[in-house]
């Protein structure tokens, strides 16, 4: 796992290897996590990120120690693969996207617009709420774009890992398609 703090943050590295910079690419496609609580599913969702080749961030506080044992389990041996970037709070991952310029789009069950009906950009960032609570008012108001994953009536919502699968498959579906033929658009 390479694990890299932002610059606003203190170290808040776990003892694993710190990556080199802060991404790999600055037009890259990320998944940000805010406050997650359960680490099978943060666990998951690193492992995605690992095999897409996409950004992992987290922020603080975590409902777990990163170290946890179930999280380890659920990565598996791709943890070694993803680059991670911790937040210490959400001021300092506000901080980091309004210099790194890039677009926030929050899934949500409170969202207006479907995820199949929106338009995508290679450089943004999805970020997914806590399993038990979602994200605050001050959190959904700073994104973007508010969309949903329009789910059976009478259903409360999808897992946060199913979810972000989705999510990314789809974003990453519009963009890579875009950046292989920029004369065909995936929406039409």
């Amino acid at each position: 796992m390479r694990c890299t703090k932002t610059p606003s943050s203190t170290d808040f590295c776990c003892g694993f290897v710190i990556a080199n910079g802060l991404s790999r690419d600055p037009f890259e496609m990320r998944i940000a996590l805010f406050q997650p609580d359960i680490p099978q599913n943060t666990g998951t969702i690193l492992r995605l990120c690992a095999c897409l080749a996409v950004e992992a961030h987290i922020i603080e506080p975590a409902g777990f120690p990163v170290s946890d044992r179930h999280f380890r389990r659920s990565g598996m041996d791709y943890l070694d693969e993803v680059t991670i970037l911790r937040h210490a709070s959400w001021q300092h991952f506000e901080q980091w996207r309004h210099a790194s310029g890039a677009r926030l789009i929050l899934f949500t069950t409170k969202g207006a617009v479907p995820y199949l009906d929106h338009r995508f950009r290679p450089d943004d960032v999805l970020l997914f709420g806590r399993e038990s609570a979602g994200v605050p008012d001050e959190v959904a108001q700073a994104a973007d774009q508010r969309l949903l994953i329009p789910i059976a009536p009478g259903l409360r919502s999808l897992n946060v890992a199913m979810a972000a699968a989705m999510a990314v498959g789809e974003a990453l579906r519009q963009t890579r398609t875009e950046q292989r033929n920029p004369n065909v658009s995936p929406l039409s």
